[in-house]
C-alpha cells in the first residue's frame, strides 16, 4: 500500500515527536522555512493565514532548513525564539530537516514524489516551498517560494 501524508511523523521543537495523523481531517500548509532568506518576511504572512483560518480547520506546518544558503543556521532554541519574537508565530515549527538529498526527510521526498516542481523536477528550489494538503491528505497543489502567503487565500477557503 502507498504511504499517506498521515503515515509520517517529525520532530517538533521542542524534541517531541508528532504524528501527522493528529492533523488528519485538516487542510494544511506544509512550508520549508529559514530565518535568514530574502523570503523570510513571509513567516508574517503564514501566521495571518494560520490565524484567519484555523478556527475552520487549517494548520501551517513550518519545517526549518538550512540547505539553501545556509540561512537557518541556528539550533531549535534559537528558531523558535526568533519565530516566536519576530512574527509572534504560533503555528506548529519542526526540528530542522533537510529537504533534499540522502538525508532528506521522509516527508518531504513523498511530497516532492507528489507534487513535482516546474519541468517535473522534484528538488525543493529554495526556502518557503509551499505544499497545500487536503482534509484528506493529498497534496493540491505545490508553490514556489516567491509565491507569497497572502495568495493561497482563495485556494485554502476552497479547500475548507
Amino acid at each position: 500500500m502507498s504511504q499517506t501524508l498521515y503515515d509520517f511523523s517529525a520532530e517538533r521543537l521542542n524534541g517531541d515527536q508528532d504524528s501527522l495523523a493528529n492533523y488528519r481531517g485538516k487542510v494544511l500548509l506544509i512550508v520549508n522555512t529559514a530565518s535568514e532568506c530574502g523570503f523570510t518576511p513571509q513567516y508574517a504572512g503564514l501566521q495571518t493565514l494560520y490565524q484567519r483560518f484555523r478556527e475552520r480547520g487549517f494548520v501551517v506546518l513550518g519545517f526549518p532548513c538550512n540547505q539553501f544558503g545556509a540561512q537557518e543556521p541556528g539550533d531549535a532554541e534559537a528558531i523558535g525564539q526568533f519565530c516566536q519574537k519576530t512574527f509572534d508565530v504560533s503555528f506548529p515549527l519542526f526540528a530542522k530537516i533537510d529537504v533534499n538529498g540522502d538525508d532528506a526527510h521522509p516527508l518531504y521526498n513523498w511530497l516532492k514524489h507528489e507534487a513535482a516542481g516546474v519541468l517535473g523536477t522534484e528538488a525543493i528550489k529554495w526556502n518557503f516551498t509551499k505544499f497545500l494538503i487536503d482534509r484528506d491528505g493529498k497534496v493540491v497543489h505545490r508553490y514556489a517560494p516567491a509565491t507569497r502567503p497572502e495568495e493561497l487565500v482563495e485556494a485554502i477557503d476552497a479547500l475548507l
